[in-house]
């Protein structure tokens, strides 16, 4: 299983974007994202480096893949 990149989180926020999640809004350290269809919704940590085991379950709870998010995240 491939690790995810590294990326802060606003570089996660902006694949998440390219993805189709939008930002609603943000609470102290944390941006909520939101995407039509999906029940979920992902609390993005606004940190230099978003840990390795908060990324992949960011990645798992919008359904994506590592694969999908890494290619996201290099457009």
């Amino acid at each position: 299983m491939p690790s995810p990149p590294k990326l802060s989180g606003r570089e996660v926020v902006q694949a998440f974007t390219k993805g189709g999640w939008q930002m609603v809004r943000q609470r102290g350290s944390h941006m909520i994202l939101v995407k039509e269809g999906h029940m979920a919704t992902l609390s993005v940590p606004d940190h230099r480096e978003v840990a390795k085991g908060t990324l992949r379950s960011l990645i798992r709870s919008s359904g994506l893949t590592v694969e999908q998010f890494a290619a996201l995240a290099d457009q």
